[in-house]
């Protein structure tokens, strides 16, 4: 995460199921509304397919599976755009909240009881009007150590 010089740091935030999360907010490339997927044969069941943005290539990683979070209607999915290095991934979520700033200080561990994938995909939390909003860091996402099932989702494979 890039803290800012008045030690903040800005997110954007989505829901997944009742879940509210934040992801830093330099991480984004773009929110993009119902996307039209291609699927991949043979992916794992997160890996919802890829989506053509503006003809490159971007796997969609479904949230609600991935973080075992519930099921997502089909209907009025949005994509959280971020990079991770060189590659650009998509996370289906539900709803995009908005842009917020919170001060270094506010963002408090991860509480013992969060389930280890959710632990070992976030960084923290923080108290928002939503409740408790977990900051993820995305690229932990795409790592062979996620441990939330058997099989680990590598875009650069997955395509």
């Amino acid at each position: 995460m890039i803290q800012s010089p008045r030690g903040e740091y800005e997110f954007v935030t989505f829901r997944v199921g009742m879940q509210w999360f934040g992801v830093p907010v330099m991480t984004v490339q773009e929110v993009l509304v119902v996307q039209r997927l291609a699927r991949i044969p043979l992916a794992p069941p997160e890996v919802t397919g890829v989506l053509n943005l503006r003809g490159q290539l971007v796997t969609a990683i479904n949230l609600h599976k991935l973080l075992e979070a519930g099921t997502r209607p089909e209907a009025a999915a949005m994509n959280v755009v971020v990079r991770d290095g060189d590659e650009l991934f998509a996370m289906v979520v539900d709803e995009v909240g908005e842009v917020i700033t919170v001060a270094a200080r506010s963002i408090e561990p991860l509480p013992a009881t969060l389930d280890t994938c959710w632990r070992a995909a976030c960084e923290g939390v923080v108290r928002s009007p939503h409740g408790l909003l977990a900051v993820l860091e995305p690229g932990r996402l795409l790592d062979d150590s996620l441990n939330c099932h058997s099989t680990a989702i590598k875009p650069r494979s997955a395509v």
